[in-house]
């Protein structure tokens, strides 16, 4: 009997109905982290299997919790994994939406389409042009709206005829309810900057810098 759940399959991979929601409450909890069922990827990629019963034989013989005497991972540890998100979803997160009022999401939009927009368009500026671009010593320019769309690109400097991609985003922006993706023209991912308006991982500025200085060769 088809599970009312399930919307869809592609191979193996099953397609939920609520994936969003169960997604959100999987990384909330970090139940889909290393810690909780070791680093998946790397796994697969020693296993390199010729079918899919071999990666699951592979994967319960060898995964184990990431962390300080991290038990060894077997189908019922896998199982508990699902009923703590039922547990999660059911008592936590269905408390908090249950308390959720109108006027409450009237202020969160308001505030999100309006009040966030413009600070996060302060930090924006301040980070391109007060500190970013002194340090390079690069006009960085604003990026066409289609490139923001197509690319996540929010700025992006020229240099003989080729471009680099920037976006800017707060490290403390939310969790958001689905994995947000990053894209940028050269690959320049996951550039964070904080609430001080600094650039908080300063070592990106030294990748931009290797890009910009392959460019001008």
């Amino acid at each position: 009997m088809a599970k009312e759940w399930i919307k869809g399959v592609d191979g193996k991979n099953l397609k939920f109905k609520r994936e969003t929601l169960l997604n959100y409450a999987a990384n909330r909890w970090a139940l889909n982290k290393a810690h909780s069922v070791d680093a998946v990827s790397n796994l697969i990629r020693n296993c390199a299997p010729a079918t899919f019963e071999e990666w699951e034989k592979y994967y319960f013989e060898k995964a184990k919790q990431k962390k300080k005497n991290g038990e060894k991972i077997d189908k019922q540890y896998v199982i508990n994994l699902g009923k703590r998100l039922y547990a999660e979803l059911s008592t936590t997160v269905k408390s908090e939406l249950d308390s959720i009022t109108e006027a409450e999401c009237i202020d969160y939009i308001y505030n999100l389409v309006i009040n966030r927009t413009y600070e996060g368009y302060k930090s924006e500026i301040e980070i391109i042009y007060d500190e970013l671009q002194g340090i390079l010593s690069i006009e960085i320019k604003r990026a066409p709206d289609e490139w923001d769309r197509t690319y996540n690109v929010d700025y992006y400097i020229e240099v003989n005829g080729r471009f680099i991609g920037l976006q800017i985003k707060p490290i403390a922006s939310g969790i958001p309810l689905d994995h947000y993706q990053w894209s940028e023209i050269f690959k320049i991912t996951h550039q964070k900057f904080g609430d001080k308006k600094v650039i908080y991982n300063k070592e990106v500025i030294e990748k931009i810098k290797e890009e910009i200085n392959k460019l001008k060769k």
